[in-house]
Parts: C-alpha cells; structure tokens; sequence
C-alpha cells in the first residue's frame, strides 16, 4: 500500500523513529516530510485518534522528538522541527480519511494517468475495499489508494463550518479571543 505518510526513504526512516514515540503520546502520525531549500524543515502533522490536536499537545510533542532525534540523530546539519496539526485544508494520508471526510471536496493525483488524467476534484465517497471513491462530473470512480500520490480536502466555506461547529462542540469559546479585523472594519475606524 502506498504511504502518504511518509513519502522519500528519508521520510519512512524518520517516520519509524518518531511514530512510536507520537502513538505512545495518544496520537497518530498524519505526514512527515524532510524539507530541504535554503534551510531544512521536518515537518510533522499529527492528531489525536478522534481528530484534532491543541497548541500545547504540539509543543510536548515537538520536545518529545527533539529528545529522541538529538540521540538517534538522522538528519545531517541544522534543521527546523515543526510539529502542527493537519489544519482544515488536510492531507488525506490514510484510507481512514477517505471514509472521515466523505462529503467533502478533496483533490487528489495518481502516479499513472487514468483515462488521460492524472488529478481528480470532487466530491469524496469514503472508500470500499482499497479503493477511494470520489465523484466527478463524470459520476463516482474508484481509485486504488495505491496508484495515489497526494490527497488533500478542498479549503470551502462548507468545511470552515464544520470545523468551526466541531470547535464549539469541543468548548471552543470564541468570545475569549479578540475580533477579527477585517477589511470593512478597518476603513469603518479611518472614516
């Protein structure tokens, strides 16, 4: 089966160093990517089981791997940790996800083209089997989570509803935050 976890060998090495230590914390492993350009990033998503993560669940993650990653040590030079939840534009990693997001716009790329395509947008349907099902103008196909090379939810004002609606039935007090400025407010306080 494909893994959209970790991609590159570097990213599977990392990932078996860091995914016990991320389960044994009560969380699962979403993607892990070494990034490299002008500096290099290893960059980590995680969540807990039923979804979501906070700030501080980052942060003992973050100093849990540093601990581990100064004594296994398998990344040469300096590097930037960054430990963060998926965010609602997610990538879709997992067949579970397929099933968790189903409803909702996704893109998805496959490694061969499929009847001339290799990129896909629509609606997802869950899965069956090992194949993710997603509608497209065309009507609902099946695609092999194998022949799959990246997968992410469509950022859409349904899906900013149903995080925030998730967020309030969490406790999220909003009314504990400053407002958000917006344009409109802005040029309503300079007239």
């Amino acid at each position: 089966m494909t893994d959209l976890i970790a991609r590159t060998t570097i990213d599977k090495r990392l990932a078996g160093i860091v995914e016990p230590l991320i389960v044994s914390m009560g969380f699962e492993l979403v993607r892990i990517r070494l990034m490299s350009g002008k500096s290099t990033t290893l960059q980590i998503m995680a969540e807990r089981p039923d979804g979501g993560i906070e700030v501080d669940d980052c942060a003992k993650i973050s100093t849990a791997i540093s601990a581990v990653l100064d004594v296994e040590d398998p990344i040469a030079g300096e590097y930037t940790l960054e430990v963060s939840s998926p965010g609602i534009d997610r990538p879709l990693t997992r067949l579970k996800d397929f099933d968790n997001w189903a409803g909702y716009e996704a893109r998805l790329e496959t490694s061969e083209l499929i009847d001339g395509r290799k990129r896909f947008k629509g609606e997802l349907r869950g899965s069956e089997g090992n194949e993710v099902l997603i509608e497209i103008p065309e009507g609902i196909i099946g695609l092999e989570f194998d022949w799959l090379t990246e997968a992410k939810l469509v950022l859409t004002d349904e899906l900013i509803a149903e995080m925030l609606k998730a967020r309030k039935a969490q406790g999220f007090d909003e009314t504990e935050f400053d407002d958000i400025e917006t344009d409109e407010t802005s040029k309503e306080e300079t007239t």
